[in-house]
């Protein structure tokens, strides 16, 4: 029981510090985006999501996947102390993320007549895609610094590089678009991955110096064929899931217009990024944790439970918060021109549900090295989502996109809960079905009753108050809290009854 209370009190600090690092990130991200929508409205952000999507897919192109392999190769030698197995991932990465960042960036530039065309729709954009080149490199190069800090759990580095990076990449690139307007646009994207680039170099160079004499060549070499060998199957899966997000987009850009692609884009960016406290601080700490007891099932297992149990407690406050208010976040954090992404947003926070229960599970199969089932579950996954958009699109309108993202995660939560089953004997404990079912059911509730009525807000409300103290109350109960996290317990089991 104990050692229960400890693990679960190591989950919450990791999710108070990183995230806490990432609500900050949040309302950074979302003051940014609200001061681009205003300057460049629905047609600017469609256009936005275009060069980050192409973006995102060449960096998981030419990173290989070595940035998610590397932090499990770095986590499971630093569980082990083994400070010389530490240097020679570390050299290996630098060595193979300099030379993949440099071809992929050449490769991007002598390509960009095609990919102004093919991709953005006109060669007018072919400057743009010279730039984000040079975007893809400093990508690769900031996640292969990002992997090295996770894998050695620097829980602290990991919140400030992410709080100071973007904080800067907001100054920096709203000044841009605010100067140059839309021609600013590919600059905005660019400034990200520098900026990440720079801290992350600072923070990498300033960690403790490890001792393990001559490394030699074969080494380096031998660990690189390791890297690859586990990093292939990821990048696979963040291409392939960068390739269907970038489908998507074109999808919904050439059936429905560039302003409906704003509003997809407006939905998408805020179910994407509140949860995003949850699902960083999920894997800096608990993917590392979980690498290092992944050959004890009963230890993994009983991981897999306290991590699915803090994030549903965790999120469903804001979930069933958001769902209910959605026809007030829109408008705020956008403007009333972005209103049709209101049913949008609606779908996929409805969907988020699921995603929150099912990626602790996922984690269990990066855990185990198992990199070509991962592919295949992400792959099955996103083609769901992107058939039902491209197929119905036509029919059932712009809130398709939103009932896909739901429909993606019923098969992909059940999917991972059999993978989990048979890697490590894993079931569910401790009421989690029951949790689950409660969460998707008032999140369903407040979803119809809002949609309907003007009162289904305040609903919302009140059952978002009271989760939140629920959610409290089963915390300091689990964890023995001490302080002021304690008395709000104790204040919410009154409260509770």
């Amino acid at each position: 029981m104990a050692e229960s209370k400890l693990s679960y009190r190591r989950i919450l600090e990791s999710s108070v510090i990183v995230g806490g690092a990432s609500i900050v990130n949040i309302i950074i991200g979302l003051l940014r985006i609200k001061m681009v929508a205003v300057l460049l409205g629905p047609t600017g952000i469609g256009l936005l999501s275009l060069y980050a999507s192409l973006m995102s897919a060449a960096s998981a192109v030419v990173g290989m996947g070595v940035n998610a392999a590397g932090t499990r190769q770095i986590a499971e030698a630093f569980s082990k102390e083994d400070e010389r197995a530490q240097v020679v991932i570390r050299r290996a990465m630098f060595w193979g993320t300099f030379l993949m960042a440099s071809v992929g960036a050449l490769v991007i530039f002598a390509s960009r007549d095609i990919l102004a065309v093919q991709v953005l729709g006109g060669a007018e954009h072919s400057i743009i895609v010279s730039w984000l080149a040079l975007g893809v490199a400093l990508a690769v190069a900031s996640a292969s610094q990002g992997a090295v800090i996770q894998g050695m759990r620097r829980i602290g580095d990991m919140a400030r590089l992410s709080v100071y990076s973007s904080a800067l990449n907001t100054v920096l690139g709203v000044g841009l678009v605010w100067y140059w307007g839309s021609a600013g646009l590919g600059a905005y994207v660019l400034i990200g991955p520098l900026v990440s680039f720079v801290l992350g170099y600072w923070y990498v160079s300033h960690l403790p110096q490890l001792s393990s004499g001559l490394i030699a060549v074969r080494e380096i070499t031998h660990q690189w064929q390791t890297l690859l060998r586990l990093g292939v199957p990821l990048m696979g899966a963040g291409v392939f899931s960068a390739l269907v997000q970038l489908w998507i987009r074109i999808e919904v850009g050439n059936k429905f217009g560039p302003e409906s692609l704003g509003h997809f884009q407006a939905a998408w960016v805020i179910s994407m990024q509140y949860l995003s406290f949850l699902l960083v601080a999920m894997a800096a700490d608990y993917y590392p944790r979980l690498t290092g007891v992944i050959d004890d099932h009963k230890a993994a297992t009983r991981l897999v439970n306290e991590q699915a149990e803090i994030a549903l407690l965790l999120s469903a406050p804001v979930l069933i918060a958001m769902i209910g208010l959605a026809a007030w976040v829109i408008p705020m954090l956008y403007s009333m021109d972005f209103y049709p992404a209101v049913e949008v947003l609606r779908w996929q926070l409805l969907g988020d549900v699921l995603k929150v229960a099912s990626w602790p599970l996922s984690f269990v199969i990066l855990a185990s090295g198992a990199g070509k089932t991962f592919f295949l579950t992400e792959a099955l996954a996103l083609t769901l989502m992107g058939g039902l958009i491209a197929g119905l699109s036509s029919n059932v309108g712009l809130r398709i996109t939103g009932i896909a993202f739901l429909a993606c995660y019923l098969v992909y939560l059940p999917l991972v809960y059999w993978i989990a089953r048979r890697k490590i004997g894993f079931r569910w404990q401790g009421g989690l079905v029951k949790l689950i079912v409660t969460i998707f059911s008032l999140c369903l509730g407040v979803m119809i009753v809002s949609s309907m009525y003007w009162w289904g807000a305040a609903v919302a409300a009140f059952l978002s108050l009271a989760f939140a103290f629920f959610t409290l109350l089963r915390i300091s109960n689990m964890s023995d809290l001490n302080g002021s996290m304690a008395k709000l317990g104790v204040i919410a089991k009154r409260i509770l009854g």
